[in-house]
């Protein structure tokens, strides 16, 4: 039962984790999330305000005594990545998550579990309740629509929060500073064409499924070498197009800009005569997906199966084009930083792909700590697709956190870690993007930086959080708050 988290350590973290899992909260579906976490502060008795966004803060005054001190602002966003594997029923829009314990482990049923960013939420609102704590002039910052388009925070003007110091709740990574975040950059790709009947009463209709793969961030998980599920589909479909004369009815692969995609799916035709060798053709790259994906991907499955012959198929010469621009551009890693060893500073993901009804649609996210080659990078995506004929399209650029290795709230933090694990903390510049870099070009002058627990698989069903993790990370803010 979901239930059972509430009865965690430290309780009053899992409990608001818990509420946060009963409210439908996808990007987008901001309202009864954000009325949540308002009502809140306002049974506290404290500040609260939201801004003509949606954001919401609250402030709390300081311990007796500790006035001067400077004012701290913990900050988390509301909404979180819907995700589910295929033969999972939820609705988004309507359902709970459905969370439960695993070992060491907290994780949902088939879905998403949230802990991005439900438990940064749930920190926050925990420090702002808690009246044994001791620490200066606090404020919570609850940003909407973080996981597409960073809105919340490209929204807050100056002055609605009023910090010092930002301590961003949105890493997932146990006993390591983040001082900087790649900037990003979407790439949408459209192209319109008109269907053709089918001519020939000898074709066959088949579904081509790519399915089991792991996904997850594109920015924490990019550098894993796991599967694209729309490059691996367009490199079969050009075998199967090339040689075995098929014809492209749809395709679809992906669902979020930010997740490396785990399905993918297309309809296709193909000469009756031609059956046999296409399904030994699906059996042959599963065969070598699955050789090429060992030890990275465990459950690849690629299957064909007939079904009825769609009455419309893709021109000849728009399914060549989309799949030699697909095969062509360029996907992950494309470089790394200098400075810190083993971090990718740029990349790209190949999210979303729908052909179909006479609309093409190729969705990207390039995230990039460079500014130069992050449009570098774009650049080149735009390149293949314009000799595509298709129109392609730069939105929602945000810009990086660019790292303070002098920053006190470093410093701070740096001890109190070593204190507490007995050894320093990594620092480190996230490739995935926070909202610290946007909220700096509204408030340049906070020191900020992000921690957060160890939290495995974010924007995939196979997310989850470790409990003993969450319960040292709390341990560690409280120490922070009354050291600042």
């Amino acid at each position: 039962m979901a239930t059972e988290i509430k009865n965690l350590q430290p309780q009053a973290v899992w409990d608001y984790f818990y509420d946060l899992t009963q409210i439908p909260r996808p990007t987008g579906q901001m309202d009864e999330v954000t009325k949540y976490v308002f009502d809140f502060g306002k049974k506290l008795g404290l500040v609260t305000e939201q801004d003509e966004v949606g954001n919401v803060i609250i402030r709390k005054p300081a311990t007796a005594g500790m006035e001067n001190k400077p004012i701290v602002t913990l900050q988390a966003h509301l909404d979180m990545v819907p995700q589910k594997n295929s033969d999972t029923k939820h609705d988004f829009a309507k359902d709970p998550i459905d969370a439960y314990i695993d070992g060491e482990w907290v994780k949902a049923k088939g879905t998403t579990l949230g802990a991005d960013n439900g438990i940064g939420v749930a920190y926050a609102m925990a420090a702002m309740a808690d009246n044994t704590l001791k620490h200066g002039p606090l404020e919570a910052l609850f940003t909407i629509d973080e996981e597409v388009g960073m809105d919340g925070a490209n929204g807050l003007k100056p002055g609605f929060s009023r910090g010092d110091i930002l301590i961003n709740i949105d890493s997932e990574a146990e006993g390591k500073l983040f001082v900087g975040c790649a900037g990003g950059v979407d790439v949408n790709v459209s192209l319109e064409y008109k269907e053709e009947e089918l001519a020939s009463p000898e074709e066959i209709g088949v579904k081509v499924s790519l399915t089991g793969l792991k996904g997850g961030h594109s920015g924490v998980d990019i550098h894993l070498g796991r599967a694209n599920a729309n490059k691996l589909m367009a490199r079969f479909l050009k075998e199967a197009i090339g040689f075995y004369g098929a014809r492209l009815a749809w395709i679809e692969g992906g669902s979020l800009r930010n997740a490396i995609p785990r399905e993918a799916f297309a309809v296709i035709t193909i000469q009756e005569d031609d059956a046999e060798a296409l399904w030994e053709l699906v059996s042959d790259y599963q065969d070598l997906f699955r050789k090429e994906f060992n030890g990275i991907e465990e459950n690849i499955k690629f299957e064909a199966g007939r079904i009825e012959c769609p009455k419309a198929i893709m021109p000849e010469e728009i399914h060549d084009a989309l799949i030699n621009a697909v095969e062509a551009c360029v996907n992950g890693p494309q470089s790394m930083l200098q400075d810190f060893p083993g971090t990718v500073e740029s990349s790209t993901n190949l999210a979303l792909i729908t052909a179909k009804d006479g609309k093409v649609s190729v969705r990207f996210l390039v995230r990039s700590s460079s500014e130069s080659r992050k449009m570098w990078v774009a650049s080149a995506i735009e390149s293949a697709f314009s000799l595509a004929g298709a129109r392609v399209e730069f939105d929602a650029s945000y810009n990086g956190w660019q790292p303070n290795i002098k920053s006190h709230i470093l410093d701070v933090m740096s001890h109190a870690f070593e204190n507490y694990y007995g050894k320093k903390p990594e620092v480190l510049v996230m490739h995935a993007g926070l909202e610290c870099g946007i909220i700096q070009g509204a408030m340049p002058d906070m020191d900020m930086i992000s921690v957060g627990p160890e939290i495995r698989f974010p924007h995939s069903p196979d997310e989850m959080v470790h409990i003993q993790s969450v319960a040292r990370t709390w341990e560690i803010l409280t120490k922070v708050l009354e050291q600042v």
